[in-house]
């Protein structure tokens, strides 16, 4: 099996120099995520990278990073390999990465990284198996193997498959090509949310300015989107579909129509979690 550890040991790298880290960043909803960061603006992720918790320092302490990016569907890419030296706390207050808020001077350990050759050719194309343990972000080069499941010819994104047959997960919306955050925040219309836990539905309106993606952050964001239904459970990873788009012409009393004989075909007040 070809895994990432054989392309280590194929460019004379010791592998227990090595620390793989898979960035995956879920805790600043509505903004970028580090996959997001990468694809579009390679210095912020650099940034982003530079800074980390100072509890993950004796994880960290290796000459080498290899870095690897969470995308949607918990697929794990690439990026590249980075020479790391821990420099000590942040110096100065700076914009954080993701969300431009102050990074106080002294909140995290600064890194002073540096972009190597190793493996360039293999950034943006290369996938592979994290396994199931993501919360173990941080990994050693020697004692993980990392499966390779794919290699790409060049760097790319999926097309945007069309509103009929897009089914996601909240969680997965933060590493949506470019693409498809423009198709689903220019639209409106009406979508379904099922709990994959329990597979009740909730049947809703995007009627707002920023469409399907501004409604669907304020469910990330919040667990239930201000919902009376979704606020009495626990908060979930919610699969979103959509139901029907309109255009721009439809006023909010036609997609209130439209929510309601959704709501009335699918049964979802007296099945699911519509409470009106």
């Amino acid at each position: 099996m070809l895994t990432f550890g054989t392309l280590l040991d194929l460019a004379n790298i010791d592998r227990a120099s090595v620390r793989l880290l898979r960035h995956q960043d879920n805790r600043y909803p509505g903004h970028a995520s580090p996959y997001a960061l990468w694809r579009d603006n390679r210095a912020r992720f650099d940034d982003y990278q530079a800074t980390q918790g100072f509890g993950d320092a004796a994880k960290l302490r290796a000459p080498l990073w290899a870095s690897f990016v969470g995308v949607a569907g918990k697929k794990t890419l690439f990026v590249g390999m980075y020479a790391a030296d821990l420099i000590g706390p942040l110096p100065q207050d700076r914009p954080h990465p993701i969300h431009g808020e102050p990074e106080p001077a002294g909140s995290c350990n600064f890194y002073r990284l540096q972009q190597r050759t190793e493996l360039a050719e293999y950034a943006g194309r290369l996938w592979i198996d994290w396994g199931d343990g993501f919360r173990a972000w941080i990994q050693r080069g020697d004692t993980v193997h990392k499966p390779i499941v794919e290699l790409t010819r060049t760097f790319g994104e999926p097309e945007f498959p069309g509103f009929s047959t897009l089914i996601l997960k909240l969680s997965e919306i933060g590493t949506l090509p470019s693409s498809w955050l423009a198709a689903l925040g220019s639209t409106r219309g009406i979508y379904l949310l099922t709990c994959p836990r329990t597979r009740e539905q909730y049947v809703g309106m995007a009627s707002g300015a920023g469409g399907f993606l501004g409604r669907w952050r304020e469910y990330f964001a919040t667990g239930h989107g201000g919902n009376v239904g979704l606020k009495s459970r626990d908060p979930s990873d919610y699969q979103v579909s959509i139901l029907e788009t309109v255009g721009s012409a439809a006023t909010i009393a036609d997609l209130l129509v439209l929510e309601g004989n959704w709501k009335g075909k699918l049964m979802s007040r007296e099945l699911g979690l519509n409470r009106n």
